[in-house]
C-alpha cells in the first residue's frame, strides 16, 4: 500500500520482486542471505532516495528467515513504516514500538514471520557525530518516542512522494540540503530516550545467535549427513535443551524443521542450476528418503523438484 502512491523517476528507484530469485541478486550486492517462509506469496519491493550525505531505503519485505553482515561506518537507522511490523532479532521479539541502530559492523540474525514495511537510513561516514550512538559494532533495539517515530515516518513517505513526482527538485542542492536537515532535526527526536523510563532495550541472545551460526556451519561442511540433535549437541558440548531452545529463539522453529528448510532450499539451488537428476540433487543434502522429500518439497515449494529442474535446465546457458 505505501508502495502504491509511489512511480520511479531520475531521483526515485521503485523496483518491485515477484520471486526470490529476481530478489537474489540485491541481497548479494548487500552480503545478506534469506530463506523465505511462504514461498508461493511471495512479494517484495523496495524504494531508494539519495541525499546528500544518507540514503533512503524503504522495503515491503516477505515472511523469511534474514542473516546479514552490517558494514556501516557512517551508522544507520531501521524503523518500522506501519503499526504492524513483527520480526523477532536473536531471540528479541520487536514490534513497531521500536526501531534500530548501529554504527560499525554486526552481524543480523532476523526471523520475520509476515510481510513487514521497514525503512532504512544510511548515512555517510562524512556526516557530522549527532551523538546518537552510544558505541560502536553494537545493533541497538529502542523503544520509540511515539510521536518521534510518527513524524520520522512522515517525514520520509513525504521525502519519497517528492522524488516520485517532483525530481528535479534533488538536482537542486539546496533543496536536497534542507529536505535531509528536516530528516535529521526529525532523528535527533527519535534518539531522545530516557534511559531511567525503561524505553531501550538492548538485543539479546549473542549466544544463541552463535550457536545457530555453529549449526549453519556444520550443516555446511555436512552436507549429505544424517544430522542428529544429540549428535548437534555433544558436538558442540551444550544440552539438547540448549540447543533446540537456541534455534527456537534465533529462527523461530525447532532444530528439526530449522535443519530440514536449509537442505531443502540447498537441494533448490542445485536443482535451479540444471543438475542431472532430482534424486542426486536429493542425496546430496542428505535426503534419502525421496518420497518424503517430494512431499516436504512441494509443501514448501508449491512445484514438484522435477519442475524446479526443468526451470533449471531450460534458464542454463548449456540449454538449447
Amino acid at each position: 500500500m505505501l508502495f502504491n502512491a509511489l512511480a520511479p523517476s531520475s531521483a526515485l528507484q521503485l523496483i518491485g520482486f515477484a520471486d526470490v530469485d529476481a530478489f537474489r541478486p540485491i541481497e548479494s550486492m548487500e552480503d545478506a542471505r534469506s530463506i523465505p517462509l511462504d514461498v508461493p506469496n511471495f512479494a517484495a519491493a523496495r524504494a531508494v532516495v539519495s541525499l546528500p550525505a544518507c540514503r533512503i531505503i524503504m522495503m515491503r519485505s516477505f515472511a523469511r528467515i534474514l542473516d546479514t553482515a552490517y558494514r556501516m561506518p557512517g551508522g544507520m537507522v531501521i524503523l518500522p513504516m506501519t503499526d504492524d511490523l513483527r520480526v523477532n532479532s536473536k531471540g528479541m521479539d520487536l514490534d513497531a514500538r521500536f526501531f534500530v541502530a548501529l554504527r560499525g559492523n554486526d552481524e543480523g540474525h532476523f526471523v520475520e514471520p509476515q510481510t513487514n514495511h521497514h525503512a532504512m537510513i544510511v548515512f555517510s561516514p562524512h556526516l557530522r557525530d549527532r551523538g546518537w550512538f552510544d558505541q560502536a559494532d553494537d545493533l541497538r533495539a529502542c523503544v520509540a518516542n511515539r510521536p518521534a517515530l510518527l513524524h520520522t515516518r512522515q517525514l520520509l513517505l513525504d521525502i519519497l512522494r517528492t522524488a516520485s513526482v517532483q525530481p528535479l527538485l534533488f538536482e537542486a542542492t539546496e533543496v536536497a540540503a534542507h529536505l535531509q536537515e528536516g530528516l535529521l532535526l526529525a532523528l535527533d527526536d527519535l534518539f531522545r530516550i530516557d534511559p531511567l523510563s525503561d524505553r531501550s532495550a538492548s538485543v539479546q541472545g549473542e549466544r544463541s545467535a552463535k550457536l545457530v551460526q555453529r549449526i549453519d556451519d556444520y550443516v555446511a561442511t555436512h552436507p549429505t549427513a544424517s544430522i542428529y540433535t544429540a549428535d548437534l549437541a555433544d558436538e558442540f558440548g551444550v544440552s539438547i535443551r540448549t540447543l533446540g531452545g537456541a534455534v527456537s529463539k534465533v529462527r523461530g522453529m525447532s532444530l528439526h524443521q530449522y535443519i530440514r528448510l536449509k537442505k531443502l532450499w540447498a537441494t533448490r539451488a542445485r536443482l535451479l542450476k540444471g543438475g542431472t537428476t532430482v534424486a542426486t540433487c536429493a542425496r546430496a543434502q542428505g535426503f534419502h528418503h525421496l518420497g518424503e522429500f517430494a512431499a516436504a518439497y512441494r509443501a514448501t515449494f508449491r512445484e514438484t523438484p522435477s519442475d524446479t529442474l526443468a526451470r533449471g535446465r531450460q534458464a542454463s546457458p548449456e540449454a538449447g
